[in-house]
């Protein structure tokens, strides 16, 4: 009975630390999911140390390629993975709560907001920075992938690239196409190792 209390007390500071620091990452971050992903990967891998890389690229991954807006699938998965049903919950809200409230109040003073001048600008230079944390998103992940020293991963993260950038194939297909490629590799790899056995 001591020992539930003890893990259940153990729960809860993380659930308060996984709100907070959703809800912190929510309301500072513009520019879509892969900014808000860089932001938890910072947060929950770098800093925490709640996640390995390998979880980091998963989650990354099964975000994007899932429907829905990639902030709540990576929040779902990063709740999931650190606190179980009560941190998906917390991690959801924490991060659906700051573009809620925003959103609402923009939506009230939309006149004046997209005629004003400022606004105009803060946004170019928003873009700007979205930009530049996309591209670190873009590196670290790539890092990741190359760590994992296979050629086939090197040689599917750069055909995947070609596919979205030169041949503006849409990115649908190129999930499809990556998840295929890696059922094909675990089943060659099981026959494989099968065969020695």
């Amino acid at each position: 009975m001591e020992e539930k209390r003890q893990e259940e007390g153990k729960v809860q500071p993380k659930l308060i630390v996984l709100f907070l620091n959703t809800l912190y990452i929510s309301t500072f971050t513009f520019g879509g999911g892969f900014v808000i992903v860089s932001f938890m990967k910072k947060i929950f891998m770098d800093k925490l140390k709640w996640l390995t890389e390998q979880e980091m690229l998963d989650i990354t991954a099964i975000a994007e390629s899932s429907p829905g807006p990639i902030a709540v699938n990576a929040a779902i998965q990063v709740g999931w993975h650190t606190g179980g049903f009560p941190g998906m919950i917390t991690a959801v809200l924490g991060t659906i709560i700051p573009p809620m409230v925003i959103i609402t109040v923009i939506s009230f003073f939309y006149e004046a907001f997209s005629k004003n001048p400022y606004v105009a600008l803060f946004l170019k230079g928003m873009q700007a920075a979205v930009a530049a944390i996309i591209l670190d998103v873009v590196l670290s992940l790539g890092k990741g992938v190359v760590k994992q020293k296979s050629a086939v991963y090197d040689i599917l993260m750069a055909a995947a690239f070609v596919c979205a950038f030169f041949l503006k194939i849409n990115v649908v297909f190129i999930i499809i196409g990556a998840i295929l490629a890696g059922v094909i590799l675990l089943l060659f790899q099981k026959r494989k190792e099968g065969k020695e056995a």
